[in-house]
C-alpha cells in the first residue's frame, strides 16, 4: 500500500509545481503585454486574448490562493473600504510648480537659471525637459526592490494621505517594476488624471444609473483616486503619467530626460510629448507647436 501513496504524493507534487509554473508565465506574459500597451502604446495582442489570459490566471491564483502575490496582475480588483486614509510625511517635500504667463517670464526664467548655474551669458544655451503639464492629482510611488509598497498624495507638499490600495488599482501604474537595474528605493512622482474620453465615458455611466456626474476630468480624477472604497476606484478610467523622482537610494541617470528614460524602461508611463529643448527659444517653439 505504501507504493500507490507515494505515487499519490508525487503526482499532486507534480501538478502543483506545473500549477506555479503556469501561474508565474501567465503573470509575466500579462506584465510584458501591459507594458506595450501602457507605456510603449504598441499593443501585442487583441483585448479578447488578454481577457482569456487574465481570467486563466485570476481562476488558477482562486483556486491556489496560497500562491497569490501582491504584484499579480490580478492584484488590482480593489479591497475592503477604509474608514479614513492614514497620513504619510514626505522624505522629500513635494513641491508646487510656478507658472509663467508671458514670454518674457520664461526668458527670465532662463536668466536666472544661466545665472544660477554660473554660465558666462550667451556662452551656452540650458537644455530644458519639455512636457505637458497634467491636471489631476499628484501623487507618490514608493518602490522597494522593483515592488510597490506605497502611493501617498501630495497632501500639503510636507504630509499627504495613504492611498496605496487605490494606485494599485490604476491600470498602467505596475506593481512591480519591468527588468532590473532599479535603486533599492525607488519614489516615482507622477499625476494620476482623466482623459477627456474617459470623462466623458464615465459621466454616461453615471447618468446610466442616476449617479453623481463631474464638473471636469480633473474633479473626476482627484474624486475617484480619493474614495475611501478601492472598488470604486478600480472601475474608474484613471492614468499615471510619472514626471519625476523623490527619494532614491541610488543614481538614477544625471540628466532630468535621461532619468524619465529610465522610468520609461522600467515600466512608468511617462508622457508621449516629452522633448529635450536646446534653449529657452525651442523652449517656447514647444509651447507654441503643442497649443496648436
Amino acid at each position: 500500500m505504501e507504493q500507490p501513496r507515494l505515487l499519490f504524493c508525487f503526482l499532486r507534487e507534480h501538478r502543483m509545481k506545473a500549477v506555479e509554473t503556469r501561474i508565474l508565465e501567465l503573470r509575466a506574459e500579462l506584465d510584458q503585454h501591459n507594458y506595450r500597451y501602457h507605456v510603449l502604446d504598441e499593443p501585442s495582442i487583441p483585448d479578447v486574448e488578454y481577457d482569456r489570459l487574465f481570467h486563466e490566471l485570476k481562476a488558477l491564483e482562486a483556486e491556489n490562493p496560497h500562491l497569490v502575490t501582491p504584484d499579480s496582475p490580478t492584484q488590482r480588483v480593489g479591497s475592503a473600504a477604509l474608514s479614513a486614509f492614514t497620513q504619510v510625511r514626505h522624505e522629500m517635500p513635494m513641491l508646487s510648480l510656478g507658472n509663467a504667463f508671458e514670454e518674457n517670464d520664461m526668458h527670465e526664467f532662463d536668466r536666472r537659471v544661466t545665472e544660477g548655474l554660473d554660465l558666462p551669458e550667451g556662452s551656452r544655451k540650458v537644455q530644458y525637459s519639455c512636457e505637458p503639464k497634467l491636471d489631476g492629482l499628484a501623487v507618490s510611488l514608493l518602490y522597494r526592490d522593483g515592488a510597490l509598497v506605497r502611493g501617498a498624495t501630495r497632501g500639503d507638499g510636507a504630509t499627504g494621505e495613504d492611498i496605496s490600495v487605490n494606485v494599485r488599482t490604476v491600470r498602467n501604474i505596475p506593481l512591480k517594476l519591468h527588468g532590473s537595474g532599479w535603486p533599492e528605493v525607488l519614489e516615482v512622482r507622477g499625476e494620476v488624471f482623466m482623459s477627456k474620453a474617459g470623462f466623458e465615458r464615465l459621466n454616461a455611466s453615471q447618468l446610466e444609473i442616476g449617479g453623481k456626474t463631474f464638473a471636469n476630468p480633473r474633479n473626476a480624477a482627484a474624486g475617484s483616486l480619493r474614495q475611501l472604497d478601492s472598488k470604486i476606484t478600480a472601475n474608474r478610467p484613471l492614468e499615471f503619467c510619472g514626471y519625476g523622482l523623490g527619494q532614491i537610494s541610488a543614481e538614477v541617470a544625471d540628466t532630468h530626460v535621461g532619468v524619465l528614460n529610465q522610468l520609461k524602461e522600467w515600466g512608468v508611463p511617462v508622457s508621449r510629448e516629452l522633448k529635450l529643448a536646446n534653449g529657452i527659444e525651442e523652449c517656447l517653439a514647444y509651447y507654441h507647436d503643442i497649443g496648436e
